[in-house]
């Protein structure tokens, strides 16, 4: 049964955060930032606690969350100024203001609002201003409510601020009076500057503060399920699925499929890079969907399922039509949804699987909610699916009726898209609908249509943030089941969003040693505030189904992360290593895993950044770079080779440079990108270029191992290691590695000049004896995906590289650096 949003009440949780918010001094928090980066700032007068494995009750959790997020909101208010592309300020008049809940209501009007949106919040001011030199008089933080082509409907709260949020005493506020004292003259004009969106931290706290009707609340306050699992209570799938599982699904990837089907009310799936980690997100989607209580089982088998007639194809066409009134009129089912369990055939959304059929003998049917943090990790599980398709009791592969709900959809799953589906039906409507339209029935009649498509859907696919948005607090039943893919790069309140409105069972899966979540406040990094709700479940002891077999790297890749980040206990899937040997293996320099020492290498950090450059590092991977497309053309492809590098000003310098060189715009042959934008994607050849190289000083977050982790695991084939041993062996996990690359005999010391390294002579010295290496993929170790890109088989796969490249993690400049 879903829960009530009213008694979370949401209303109140909103009123709460934006009296908060809108009450601070916006100067005030630039000053404080800056003292915060100089770590003078005093953080026990902010009452922030660390974040802990477990919780005694509701009200520790959230004395422990609830400043942290606050810390999170200054740190986007603060970026939002530095980064937002519209800072220019806009000026509107006042047509109207009231006062009401303690907030004061403005109506403003102007001629051009530039990209000012709902949800926005805005700085209101008397007068213009650029910096925190020339103090403003009189401003105020505004949240914009509404905006209708030339006018704003501004909320504001003038009674004060409130300075620790474990109270509501608010402090009186000299600037904050004198905007009270203004705003209520009508024509008076004021000045806007556009700050940063609420949308998504604010939909955070909502969650955050409704765990208290949770039914699961205290599963996730101690991170333990205090109710024991029978086996009665487990569901169970028909034998033909189960045969089609057990065939196409290694044995680690069954025991979690097992695990979901155990009604464990929250199952963790651990996915070491290359474990097929989407496949068995898919795997699980065919159990769950096809499972039924074992209660209903007898003797181990399930009643035999009766069929109709079958039809011939004009029937079939007629029963498809039907179902698909609103391909010749307005859809009936808008008004009157169809019960679980008729008979009738489902059309698909534009895809060549056959239709899913129901039968009537199907009395149950669990309704799935995925989500992801990230649109690029939420469309590749989606054009996964459209590609593959899912299977039935039956052993038959469908597509299931799904939605893709959100922005910035990929163009390769446009079929299924909630914007693509309305106006498909829209087009099917009769001409009468045209005239409602006019009346002012558009909206309604689209609303109508969102709510029809997604009580029809199977499958809702929605990012960890849009499932927070209204559309979803207006369905007629929530979800049954929840998976929430890469749940370790999202904060514990964004993990709470999509289990807010109730759910039976969740499904989290991600690797806690790969990328953690963006986090933006460095106050609240320090508390833990980036730790996911998966991460301290596992701290605390929660079992973790963990996949082992891995199918994206050569052996020699593999064995160092699986020793160092997963306890020695990933394995090589069948023929990998035949599979990922090539001919450029043939120089030692060239091999699976090779570090390269240079010793003379300096880094600089460019005036007024946070990031870092190493100019020798650059040159001497471009000279790698040249040798090998030169001795290898098959590699001249940004689908083949990548430079990685943990900060964004390496990147930015490799484009240029690579430029210069070679009179090319880099996007064209090689794929240069942030650690953070290449998670979850793979290529044959990766050069990781660690930039760090003052032995004096500390390597900054290159230490960090996640994103270690997942640099030298992006290639299938070689990945090779630019940096400095001297500067990098403070560190103990860097240490490990090139301690491993000395015993392998991969160690490389480089010195200028760097071109005498890659010399015919050099390189005949590094030549091993010539073994039998494919030089690419064959035709029968590939597969290919719906868009024609070449995909290994078995391992999971991004979506192509011309539109994601930066949208992981933040991306190429969306990352923090040092």
């Amino acid at each position: 049964m879903a829960i009530d949003r009213n008694l979370i009440e949401e209303e109140g949780c909103l009123h709460r955060f934006y009296k908060i918010v809108l009450g601070w001094d916006y100067i005030r928090l630039l000053k404080e930032s800056s003292k915060q980066s100089k770590n003078t700032a005093n953080e026990t007068d902010l009452g922030l606690k660390q974040v802990k494995d477990t919780y005694k009750d509701v009200d520790d959790y959230l004395a422990t969350f609830e400043p942290l997020l606050f810390e999170e909101v200054k740190a986007q208010i603060i970026q939002g100024k530095d980064e937002d592309e519209e800072t220019e300020w806009k000026m509107g008049i006042v047509v109207q203001c009231h006062e009401t809940d303690g907030f004061h209501l403005l109506e403003l009007f102007g001629e051009e609002w530039g990209s000012v949106s709902q949800n926005d919040l805005l700085l209101l001011s008397k007068e213009k201003f650029e910096d925190d030199k020339k103090r403003p008089t009189t401003y105020a933080f505004a949240l914009v409510e509404h905006r209708l082509h030339d006018k704003l409907r501004l909320r504001l709260h003038l009674d004060g601020e409130i300075k620790r949020v474990n109270t509501n005493e608010a402090t009186t506020s000299k600037t904050l009076l004198k905007v009270r004292s203004r705003i209520t003259e009508q024509k008076i004009s004021w000045y806007i500057m556009k700050i940063c969106s609420l949308s998504t931290i604010a939909r955070e706290y909502v969650a955050m503060r409704s765990i208290s009707f949770l039914p699961y609340k205290d599963l996730i306050l101690k991170a333990a399920d205090s109710i024991h699992n029978s086996e009665d209570q487990a569901w169970k799938i028909s034998k033909p699925l189960m045969e089609y599982i057990q065939t196409n699904h290694n044995p680690t990837q069954l025991e979690a499929i097992r695990a979901g089907l155990s009604r464990r009310k929250f199952v963790l799936i651990q996915g070491p890079p290359g474990t097929g980690k989407t496949q068995t997100i898919l795997g699980l989607l065919s159990a769950i969907l096809h499972a039924t209580p074992a209660r209903i089982h007898t003797k181990g088998k399930i009643s035999d399922i009766k069929h109709g007639p079958d039809l011939d194809i004009e029937q079939k066409k007629i029963q498809w039509a039907k179902a698909s009134p609103w391909l010749t009129g307005i859809n009936p089912r808008d008004a009157k949804m169809p019960k679980d369990g008729d008979d009738g055939f489902f059309p698909t959304t534009g895809n060549e699987l056959k239709p899913e059929v129901v039968n009537s003998s199907r009395k149950y049917r669990v309704r799935v909610l995925v989500c992801a943090p990230s649109n690029s990790a939420l469309d590749e599980i989606v054009l996964r699916l459209l590609s593959t398709g899912i299977r039935d009791e039956n052993d038959r592969s469908y597509t299931p009726k799904i939605v893709r709900i959100g922005l910035k959809a990929h163009h390769s799953i446009q079929a299924v898209s909630m914007d693509y589906l309305v106006e498909q039906k829209l087009a099917g409507m009769d001409f009468q609908t045209a005239d409602k339209q006019k009346q002012g029935g558009g909206a309604r009649d689209k609303d109508t249509i969102r709510a029809s498509i997604m009580d029809e859907s199977a499958i809702v696919f929605s990012t960890l943030s849009f499932s927070g948005s209204s559309l979803f607090t207006k369905l007629a039943r929530s979800f049954d089941i929840v998976v929430i893919d890469e749940a370790a790069q999202a904060v514990e309140p964004a993990t709470l969003v999509p289990l807010a409105s109730g759910c039976k069972q969740v499904f989290l899966v991600g690797d806690p040693v790969q990328l953690p979540a963006t986090v933006i406040s460095p106050v609240a990094e320090k508390f833990g505030y980036s730790m996911s709700l998966f991460k301290r479940f596992q701290k605390a002891g929660y079992p973790v189904q963990m996949l082992k077999t891995q199918y994206r790297m050569h052996p020699e890749i593999r064995s160092f992360p699986s020793k160092e980040f997963y306890d020695g206990e990933l394995e090589d899937g069948l023929d990998v290593k035949d599979r990922t040997k090539r001919v450029w293996h043939k120089y030692r320099c060239f091999g699976p895993f090779c570090f390269f020492d240079i010793h003379e290498g300096k880094e600089t950090q460019p005036s007024g950044s946070g990031s870092w450059e190493n100019v020798d590092e650059v040159d001497f991977v471009l000279l790698m770079y040249q040798k090998l497309v030169s001795s290898y053309p098959e590699l001249k492809s940004s689908s083949r080779l990548a430079i990685i590098s943990p900060y964004s000003y390496q990147v930015k310098l490799f484009r240029a440079k690579f430029k210069e060189n070679f009179g090319v715009d880099s996007e064209k042959v090689v794929d240069i990108n942030t650690v953070d934008g290449f998670q979850g994607r793979e290529k044959d050849v990766a050069i990781f270029s660690c930039v760090r190289a003052n032995k004096e000083r500390g390597i900054g977050f290159v230490a960090d191992y996640r994103r270690m982790n997942v640099g030298i695991t992006r290639a299938r084939a070689s990945i090779l290691v630019v940096g400095s041993v001297d500067a990098l062996r403070k560190d103990v996990h860097w240490k490990n590695l090139i301690t491993s690359a000395e015993e392998r005999n991969c160690l490389f010391k480089v010195s200028k000049p760097y071109v005498d390294f890659f010399s015919d002579k050099s390189l005949a010295s590094m030549a091993v004896e010539e073994a039998a290496a494919p030089d690419r993929l064959g035709p029968d170790d590939m597969d290919h995906d719906a868009l024609g890109y070449d995909l290994p088989m078995e391992a999971d796969q991004p979506l192509p590289d011309d539109d994601y490249g930066d949208d992981v993690g933040g991306g190429d400049d969306g990352i923090m650096d040092d």
